[in-house]
């Protein structure tokens, strides 16, 4: 549940000292989230979460000790409905797939600007999910350079359903969808769960790695 608070609340998971203070720093210089932990790894961080409750938490994916990929599985089994935004300077998507897996809401490069930064938190904390452009720009390029062929499910998606998947992976949230498509969130809603029980994806940024890499939706 978000907090009472005008701004989310937010623990930053990151190795880095520096990375981390101007991280805070800015977060609440722009008033954009309250920064009320900061963990070094996993294990800092899982020890943070017995204390604190926070909206959201940003994770870093490479760190000693305990790596953002355990530290996400542990802490979502003790707090199913935790939110988290990974932060990731890797090129190589076999990283996005396990995050998505265990379950991170939002993916965001540590070169992206303030504003991304700031629609990634607002649309990950009100319950939507975020995939960075330029993340899915790096991650298009990566899969166009593999040649091999890939075998498929085919699976028949309605026109509408197509529509509101497109929409999906250029990052649009429900309410923009509903309003570019002229219908209602509801039935936004609707086909993004009947997207996501055809391709088997759990959750949206999954359904827009599964769209790419397959060739569903060019973007």
């Amino acid at each position: 549940m978000v907090s009472t608070n005008s701004i989310p609340t937010v623990i930053i998971v990151d190795d880095h000292l520096i990375f981390r203070q101007g991280l805070k720093s800015l977060l609440s210089v722009e008033n954009i989230a309250s920064v009320i932990g900061e963990a070094s790894n996993g294990k800092e961080f899982l020890e943070l979460l017995l204390h604190l409750k926070p909206d959201l938490v940003l994770m870093d994916i490479d760190m000693p000790h305990m790596n953002g990929m355990e530290a996400t599985q542990k802490s979502l089994d003790l707090f199913p409905e935790l939110k988290i935004i990974a932060f990731t300077m890797f090129g190589d998507e076999e990283y996005y797939y396990k995050m998505i897996d265990l379950g991170v809401k939002g993916f965001i490069l540590k070169s992206s600007g303030i504003s991304e930064l700031e629609k990634a938190i607002s649309e990950v904390v009100q319950g939507e999910s975020y995939f960075s452009n330029e993340l899915l720009r790096k991650i298009i390029k990566n899969l166009s350079r593999k040649t091999e062929e890939k075998t498929k499910k085919e699976i028949v998606f309605t026109i509408r359903e197509m529509e509101v998947l497109q929409q999906i992976c250029l990052g649009l949230n429900n309410d923009e969808i509903a309003e570019k498509l002229f219908i209602s969130p509801k039935t936004v809603k609707s086909h993004r769960s009947n997207l996501l029980e055809k391709t088997n994806c759990k959750n949206s940024p999954a359904l827009i790695l599964y769209a790419i890499k397959n060739k569903i939706i060019e973007v």
